[in-house]
């Protein structure tokens, strides 16, 4: 027996430096490799900039705080697509109800809403934002009902969908754009007056760095009340400081990025503002449509985390008949994740129209694609029971990397569509051998 002990304490091997280290913080490897990749991808444009160029464009507050601004129509329809997904289903409608919904909110503020309430009434904004959000999380709702009740493949129904609300956007419309929307609605979309400025970002900051401290103080609590491993004090004290120091740099960003000298002229002149010699600075701050990528990707993390919901959308994903078997209503179920995929597709349409100002035709065309392929490569799995919210933002972020940085070094659109598809193609042969290793 003590032979025995001897001989398998010899073979075994000692675990590694990194191994312990990931052991111990409990990341995500996945996460980790998205982050790093994300890193490089930043890191390679603005070296290809520099060395073509003779500098650097990608890695500058400007373009920092467009990018984020940019993802965040694709980032919150992603947070809704992970719960599809997971399902084991697909939603290629998604591009078109969002253009849709963005057709009918124009309309709404543009030509019914002022014959009743008045040019520039305080509620046009708000009613023709509930509109459409309403709208959609009524057609995706429609869409599951299909789907659950009557047996059509979720891929036929979306795919109907695609064609259906793409064409119903055009006869509302009658191919034309509609412009301008209520002012007030238009700051949703972000620019110099559509975001909180300096300020308010630090305030933001201070908060979420209060956030990440009671979650790591609150979760070692829950642990020892559960009677669950704890991890080290320096593990959780390092994502204390990582998470802290994220929120920081994030704040020193986009604070980092003045308002245009011709808008800040204006808005001097209309403040009666002296403007000193060296300039005016005005820092433009958390963009509003980035405040409500965060607001949807929290609110959806608690939601598939910390609720019932959201363990039978994950038990739903992992076996349907073993669900349905335990009680779950998989049906009701899918009717209501359709439901929230629609209105999240009516909240970004609420998003995309007023940063271009207006709702056209155009409006959402292939999002679906950039959604889904957000999704995939944030690590939700095509074959279902895997996901997470912050993952999918993190895909779409890389998503609009890739396609911002192509743009600024020239590419075609051709060759941008390429790359983003070779992309999704690596992302789910990744995630097959990723299945694969964990088996």
């Amino acid at each position: 027996m003590s032979d025995t002990k001897k001989i398998s304490k010899t073979t075994a091997k000692p675990e590694g430096l990194i191994s312990r280290f990931m052991s111990a913080t409990e990341l995500d490897t996945r996460l980790i490799g998205m982050v790093g990749a994300l890193a490089l991808i930043w890191i390679g444009f603005h070296l290809y900039g520099a060395l073509v160029n003779g500098f650097g464009a990608f890695l500058t507050p400007r373009n920092l705080w467009n990018l984020s601004v940019q993802t965040s129509s694709i980032g919150i329809m992603a947070c809704g697509m992970v719960l599809v997904i997971v399902t084991r289903h697909i939603d290629l409608s998604v591009g078109s109800l969002l253009g849709f919904c963005a057709i009918i909110m124009g309309v709404i503020q543009v030509n019914i809403l002022p014959s009743f309430l008045g040019l520039g009434h305080p509620l046009i904004w708000v009613i023709a934002a509930a509109c459409g959000m309403l709208l959609g999380a009524t057609v995706g709702a429609f869409h599951g009902w299909l789907i659950a009740y009557r047996g059509i493949p979720a891929f036929i129904v979306t795919l109907g969908g695609l064609l259906v609300w793409r064409g119903a956007g055009f006869l509302v419309a009658r191919g034309e754009t509609i412009s301008p929307v209520d002012s007030t609605f238009a700051l949703l979309g972000g620019g110099p007056y559509g975001a909180v400025g300096a300020t308010g970002s630090w305030i933001i900051g201070l908060i979420g760095c209060a956030a990440v401290v009671f979650g790591v103080i609150n979760g070692r609590k829950q642990r020892t009340k559960f009677e669950f491993k704890l991890r080290p004090v320096w593990a959780d004290t390092f994502l204390g400081l990582v998470g802290c120091a994220t929120i920081i740099g994030a704040v020193l960003l986009v604070n980092a990025y003045p308002w245009p000298r011709g808008i800040v002229r204006r808005y001097a002149e209309e403040n009666a503002i002296t403007i000193p010699e060296g300039g005016l600075f005005i820092s433009h701050g958390f963009a509003i449509p980035v405040l409500i990528l965060l607001v949807v990707g929290i609110s959806m993390t608690l939601l598939m985390t910390k609720t019932r919901f959201g363990r039978y959308v994950y038990a739903i994903g992992g076996n349907p008949e073993a669900a349905a078997l335990a009680g779950i209503n998989t049906k009701m179920m899918t009717v209501k994740i359709f439901a929230i995929m629609g209105f999240l597709a009516g909240l970004s349409a609420v998003v995309a129209s007023a940063r271009l100002n207006s709702a056209t035709n155009a409006l959402g065309e292939l999002d679906e694609l950039y959604v889904i392929a957000a999704a995939v490569i944030g690590g939700t799995s095509l074959s279902g029971g895997v996901g997470t919210i912050f993952g999918a933002i993190l895909g779409a972020l890389v998503m609009q990397s890739l396609q911002t940085g192509m743009v600024l070094i020239g590419f075609d659109a051709a060759v941008q569509r390429i790359v983003v598809g070779s992309v999704l193609v690596l992302a789910v042969y990744l995630d097959i051998l990723y299945r694969r290793k964990s088996k």
